[in-house]
C-alpha cells in the first residue's frame, strides 16, 4: 500500500518494509522498536501505525499530530502503541511551534512524551520554554548541533542543564545530521556524547535512525554496531541506554 506524501514533504526516501527492519533487528540483535513518523507523511500516520502493528508488542510509536487532536484521537493512538508526539523543527516538519504547548497539554495524560528535533544551536533561547511543558522531552540525534559545538558551548551547556533535571532525554543517533568530519568516527560529536555518557547516562537512548533518510551513503549494520560499542565502551552503560532507559520511557 502506498501512502501519499504530504504536500510540504522534503524528504522522499525509498520504501522500507518491517522485514527490512526484521532483517537489521536480527543483525543486530535487538528486540524491540520506535517506529518515529517521518516528515515524508506529515499529520497521516497511518504507515507507521501498520508497520508497529506488524511489529507487535514490541513496538511503539511517535506520531505527529496538530492541535486539532482531541481526547478520543489520542486514546486510539495510544492503544495502538503511541508513545509519543514528534515536533521536527527543521524544514519539512509538520507542525509549528505555536502548537507545542497545546498538543502537549492534550497528551500528557496519557504520560507521552514531545520528542523534539531542532538545531541545537537553538538552545539557549528555547530552553525555558522546554522546561515549562507538562510531559518529558526527548531531543534527536545528540542535539543535532549543526555543525557540532565544543562541549563548553552555551548551547551545549543548556542541554545538560535540561537532562540533569531530569525531564529530558536524548538520542544517541544519527551523527551524520549535523557532523562536518563524517564517518567512520564522527570525531565532531562523539566528544558531546562522551561528555553525556560521563554525565547522564540515565538519561539516554540509542537509536538507529534506520533507514537514514536523506543519506546517499547510510552505514551499515555493521557501522552502527561499531559506533555504539565505541561511543558506549562499558557493557552495564551500554544496556542501560540500549534497554533499561528505553522501557522506562516507552512502556515496554
Amino acid at each position: 500500500m502506498q501512502d501519499p506524501a504530504a504536500p510540504a514533504a522534503l524528504l522522499h526516501p525509498p520504501d522500507a518494509t518491517v522485514d527490512d527492519y526484521r532483517a537489521l533487528q536480527s543483525e543486530l540483535g535487538l528486540a524491540r522498536a520506535v517506529v518515529v513518523q517521518p516528515t515524508t507523511y506529515g499529520l497521516d500516520n497511518r504507515c507507521q501505525l501498520r508497520g508497529v502493528a506488524a511489529l507487535g508488542d514490541a513496538a511503539r510509536a511517535v506520531v505527529v499530530v496538530d492541535d486539532t487532536v482531541d481526547d478520543a484521537e489520542v486514546l486510539r493512538l495510544h492503544e495502538l502503541g503511541a508513545r509519543g508526539v514528534r515536533f521536527h523543527m527543521l524544514p519539512g516538519g509538520a507542525v509549528p511551534w505555536e502548537v507545542l504547548e497545546p498538543v502537549a497539554e492534550r497528551v500528557a495524560p496519557r504520560g507521552w512524551h514531545v520528542q523534539l528535533q531542532l538545531n541545537g544551536r537553538e538552545l539557549t533561547e528555547r530552553a525555558e520554554r522546554l522546561r515549562r511543558l507538562p510531559v518529558d522531552v526527548v531531543v534527536d540525534h545528540v542535539g543535532r548541533f549543526m555543525p557540532p559545538v565544543p562541549t563548553d558551548d552555551a548551547a551545549f551547556e543548556a542541554l545538560l542543564g535540561l537532562l540533569d533535571e531530569g525531564r529530558t532525554w536524548l538520542k544517541l543517533s544519527a551523527p551524520y545530521e549535523s557532523s562536518v568530519t563524517g564517518p567512520p568516527g564522527y570525531d565532531d560529536v562523539t566528544p558531546l556524547v562522551e561528555r553525556l555518557v560521563a554525565r547522564v547516562p540515565d538519561r539516554l537512548l540509542w537509536a538507529s535512525n534506520w533507514p537514514h533518510p536523506g543519506q546517499a551513503a547510510p552505514p551499515s549494520p555493521p557501522d552502527l554496531r561499531r559506533l555504539a560499542e565505541r561511543w558506549l565502551p562499558d557493557p552495564a552503560t551500554r544496556t542501560k541506554v540500549l534497554t533499561d532507559n528505553p522501557a522506562a520511557l516507552y512502556g515496554f
